[in-house]
């Protein structure tokens, strides 16, 4: 763990914590850039090891070796979610993460899919490209240019195909496209069952389903490179010295930043684009991570990441803890009655995300619950995303506590204006 050994000699040797008995706001922000550093090098660490598997699973196929690469994707979104709170309240993350976390995907872009799916198969108005298979087709026209794709390249995913002709449907990197790649679309809507991708369609001569099973192994690799790479980007950039760690120390208004980060995530974001939208249409293909059913955890580890820069403190994937004066302690220094009702609020929420994990663990997954006749079900996403509103109240006292100027954080049809939805 690279960051985390960092990361921990920054903090003892950081400025005083407190003064006059309070947390400083120069120590609370050196702990949120520590627990940032700790985050992605952990989300670098699991890539790493998701690469390492890829590569083990492309040099002898088999429904084994897919597991074990099925298992380090999994991993991987563990320590990711939790950084998903840095998103809106620093630029750099949110220009960057449309690279690693872009979603929804028109899967037709990447591979073949099933007419049987909701994806499209042939390009649409709005989306051309929706049903171009890059991987079955070595040449194509794009935008009106010819484009050679006979060697499937990270170049060619990130600046060529990624949000190709200003589509953001064109998911060509990341994350989701990984996890295409590896499950393949989940037909089965409202059921317990995720993508059945066969380990046959990445075999060798007869053996191979699908068709074009080395350019489909091609794609995953450059994919599986590409997320390595740019996660190497964003865990040195809130490493002692980096862009972000820099931009957010020298910022006078980095507390807002983190404020911002936290109400946004919890409001517009998780709360209604990606949970009361799918809710309100009962639609599977408004899951976050669609194809390998692990949107409980995605859901889960996003609200967690949000208390964990709240109260300073995180818990990387050996079991290093990073802390230090916290965002908490700040606000109880103004209001110590908003700062524990703001701290209540987050549990109250990573509680209600425990019941819906627990319950999609147990068998009953997202999608099954956002069956319009699973009304228990519905109920467990919908008691999770009131908690999210409700602990934006919350953070809209804390800014107005510590003096900072309101904050316009990221909204939602979804939530501001239903009837928008089904316009």
């Amino acid at each position: 763990m690279r960051y985390l050994t960092t990361t921990l000699l920054c903090t003892a040797f950081a400025a005083p914590a407190v003064a006059d008995g309070h947390a400083t706001e120069e120590a609370v922000l050196t702990t949120y850039a520590d627990i940032a550093a700790a985050a992605y090098g952990d989300s670098l660490a699991t890539a790493e090891t998701l690469q390492t598997t890829v590569d083990a699973f492309l040099a002898a196929p088999s429904a084994e070796t897919l597991q074990a690469a099925r298992d380090a994707w999994l991993a991987s979104r563990v320590p990711y979610q939790q950084t998903e709170v840095y998103r809106f309240g620093n630029p750099m993350v949110d220009d960057w993460e449309g690279k690693v976390n872009a979603w929804p995907l028109d899967e037709g872009l990447i591979d073949y899919v099933s007419a049987e799916g909701s994806a499209p198969t042939e390009g649409y108005d709005e989306n051309p490209a929706a049903g171009l298979n890059v991987i079955a087709n070595a040449t194509f026209t794009l935008s009106g240019e010819e484009v050679d794709a006979n060697e499937i390249t990270p170049a060619l995913l990130a600046d060529v195909l990624h949000e190709a002709g200003g589509a953001e449907a064109n998911v060509a990197t990341g994350y989701h496209a990984i996890e295409f790649l590896l499950w393949g679309q989940d037909l089965g809507a409202y059921d317990a069952t995720a993508g059945q991708r066969p380990w046959t369609d990445y075999a060798a001569g007869d053996a191979c389903t699908g068709g074009n099973c080395d350019r489909r192994g091609a794609y995953l690799k450059a994919a599986t490179d590409l997320l390595v790479s740019d996660l190497t980007f964003m865990a040195e950039a809130w490493a002692e010295g980096g862009e972000a760690r820099a931009e957010i120390m020298a910022d006078a208004d980095g507390v807002n930043r983190i404020l911002t980060g936290m109400g946004s995530l919890s409001y517009g974001e998780q709360a209604g684009e990606r949970m009361q939208l799918g809710l309100l249409l009962n639609d599977p293909e408004e899951e976050h991570s669609c194809f390998a059913d692990n949107t409980h955890n995605d859901h889960f580890y996003d609200a967690l990441g949000i208390r964990n820069v709240y109260n300073g403190s995180y818990v990387g994937v050996d079991g290093t803890v990073t802390s230090g004066p916290s965002l908490r302690d700040l606000v109880a220094a103004s209001d110590p009655d908003v700062a524990a009702a703001l701290g209540a609020a987050l549990d109250v929420t990573q509680m209600e995300m425990t019941e819906m994990k627990l319950a999609a663990e147990a068998g009953l997954k997202y999608d099954m619950m956002l069956n319009p006749d699973n009304e228990a079900g519905g109920a467990l996403i919908q008691a999770a995303i009131d908690g999210l509103v409700a602990q934006t109240r919350e953070i809209e006292r804390a800014v107005a506590a510590l003096g900072e100027e309101e904050i316009a954080f990221e909204g939602s049809d979804s939530l501001d204006n239903p009837e928008a939805v089904f316009e």
